[in-house]
């Protein structure tokens, strides 16, 4: 979305919506980056520079303007990332478990970013930040599995739209302690920051909604195989709502204690895995559907739950 500035007709539906949430709706851009880019005077009406908090009119025309992104000043480095499909529009890599997708305090290097760079003659997206080059969504550091990459703006832009319209479907697989007592079950409860622990969140009256759809897909005596669909996507966000229910991640070092925090025999990670994703092609609209398998480690545990005889 680069290049010429773009004009937005604000319609007599959106009257009285804030300009950066209406901004973010209509370009499908996050609305972190809209905020940004209204304190930078890229969104302006009649000329003039608006506040993210300025209500519109039915009919306003808004001025909408996306800086070319700066060249990344991050270092391409040979980490090996599995690619799970790739055309001229997208890229979607099996992210394994430990690495963390983009450079931040504590991890300046050794990023999936890193190995993104570290693709010969490839370009990204920069509608996110210099720093985030192609990203549309993360995966937290612990957790493995499909992470998709634009690799233009167009792209991007369009990738970030599904998501946020929530037209594009992600479902993880997670080992959780104990027993959920419904086959299928859906967790809605709003999150934000612990104000106990403000490193971590937690399910809080005042946080954003948050809605997580579960499928028991295995059962053992201790533990219990789901398949998450991740429907909103906040920080965090199955890992807190299964803690919040009872029933933590399996290996989860935040959000589970004692036996849960230890996992079953064998475990030496989080055990959620970012297993399946739908979504419509950018270039076409086509549907993709595509799995990654879980990890060795993690299908390893499972065959020594198997094993073990039934109470």
């Amino acid at each position: 979305m680069t290049g010429e500035p773009a004009t937005l007709t604000v319609p007599p539906g959106a009257a009285g919506m804030r300009t950066d949430r209406f901004v973010a709706d209509a370009s499908g851009l996050s609305r972190a980056h809209v905020q940004r880019l209204i304190a930078a005077g890229h969104v302006t009406r009649d000329g003039r520079p608006l506040r993210s908090n300025t209500v519109l009119p039915a009919g306003a025309l808004l001025r909408l303007e996306i800086p070319p992104a700066r060249e990344p000043d991050m270092i391409g480095e040979p980490i090996d990332l599995p690619v799970i499909y790739e055309d001229d529009d997208l890229l979607v890599v099996d992210k394994p478990a430990g690495l963390v997708t983009h450079p931040g305090p504590g991890h300046p290097a050794g990023t999936l970013v890193n190995a993104l760079l570290g693709r010969a003659g490839a370009t990204y997206g920069g509608i996110a930040g210099v720093a985030r080059p192609g990203i549309v969504h993360r995966l937290d550091r612990d957790t493995s599995g499909l992470l998709m990459v634009a690799k233009d703006d167009l792209a991007q832009a369009a990738l970030m739209a599904q998501l946020k319209a929530r037209r594009g479907k992600k479902t993880y697989l997670a080992l959780v302690a104990g027993a959920p007592p419904a086959t299928i079950g859906r967790i809605e409860a709003p999150i934000g920051r612990d104000p106990h622990h403000r490193t971590r969140m937690a399910v809080v009256p005042d946080g954003r909604s948050a809605t997580t759809g579960y499928r028991v897909r295995e059962r053992f005596p201790l533990w219990t195989l789901l398949e998450l669909d991740l429907i909103t996507g906040r920080t965090h966000q199955i890992r807190v709502h299964l803690a919040a229910i009872g029933h933590p991640v399996a290996g989860d070092q935040v959000y589970a204690s004692g036996t849960a925090r230890r996992g079953p025999a064998g475990l030496d990670r989080l055990f959620l895995h970012a297993w399946r994703l739908e979504l419509a092609a950018p270039s076409d609209g086509h549907l993709l559907r595509l799995t990654a398998a879980l990890p060795p480690t993690l299908e390893t545990v499972l065959a020594g739950l198997r094993a073990e005889p039934a109470a």
